[in-house]
């Protein structure tokens, strides 16, 4: 089936270098350090394969890693296990996994339904003491991210698919961003506790990526806390780190 007829698209990103990056900020933001192995670790979204190849053979030897996607796309294979999947059901036991990585996933999966399913099944998988990562593009970002395109998920959901295409950027709109509150409320109806860690996320990929900018040096790295905390809703990606809640009563 065509992208016209219906079907998503990956969108995977295929850059190996920037994956090795993704994925140091994401061990640093879930403090994966100060935890002991061995780690099960679940990443949804392989994409490159990069992130799973990282964790698969991390000099410390503690992670086993799973990886799944429903496109193949992989560019390095080594060091975990791979699997390829239909929908959002994970076929795994509850509570299987130490680590869950959701990372660019969710608004691939399909209408809310779906991506509260995605969650939940995260949720499902995730040990008691686990912890999970979550990124999402924020629907209120300028330009999407996919696309390339000025304020294409501003727009209602029946308009995006024909804006996309008068301007010449695609037959078909198979994305469906989260702004900030929709990302919550999906995440505590999932039965997560979260924290929201944008501008930890942004100091890291900085002091990884860029510590000799003037803009790091000069700004970044001294805005507080509380800055970081008022501005989260703007962010062009959410970052969630993810806890699982028990079961109510």
């Amino acid at each position: 089936m065509s992208a016209a007829e219906g079907t998503r698209q990956p969108h995977a990103v295929l850059d190996l270098h920037s994956r090795r990056f993704k994925a140091q900020k994401i061990e640093r933001l879930l403090g994966l350090d100060a935890r002991t192995g061995p780690l099960r670790l679940l990443e949804i979204g392989t994409g490159s394969g990069g992130i799973a190849h990282y964790f698969g053979t991390h000099p410390s030897g503690r992670f086993k890693v799973t990886a799944l996607d429903v496109v193949d796309n992989r560019q390095v294979a080594e060091g975990y296990e791979y699997v390829n999947v239909h929908d959002t059901h994970l076929h795994f036991a509850d509570a299987s996994f130490d680590v869950v990585l959701s990372n660019h996933v969710v608004e691939h999966v399909g209408p809310p339904a779906e991506q509260l399913l995605h969650l939940q099944e995260l949720r499902r998988v995730l040990r008691p003491d686990g912890i999970g990562y979550l990124a999402v593009p924020n629907r209120w970002m300028l330009v999407e991210p996919h696309y390339r395109l000025a304020f294409l998920s501003w727009w209602p959901q029946a308009w995006r698919t024909p804006y996309l295409r008068m301007m010449g950027k695609g037959e078909e709109y198979d994305c469906l961003p989260l702004s900030a509150p929709q990302a919550r409320a999906l995440l505590a109806r999932a039965g997560f506790g979260f924290e929201q860690q944008c501008g930890r996320a942004l100091r890291i990929t900085f002091q990884l990526e860029r510590p000799n900018s003037l803009l790091w040096r000069g700004f970044l790295r001294w805005v507080p806390d509380w800055a970081w905390s008022l501005s989260a809703s703007i962010f062009p990606t959410l970052i969630y780190v993810l806890r699982p809640l028990p079961p109510p009563p």
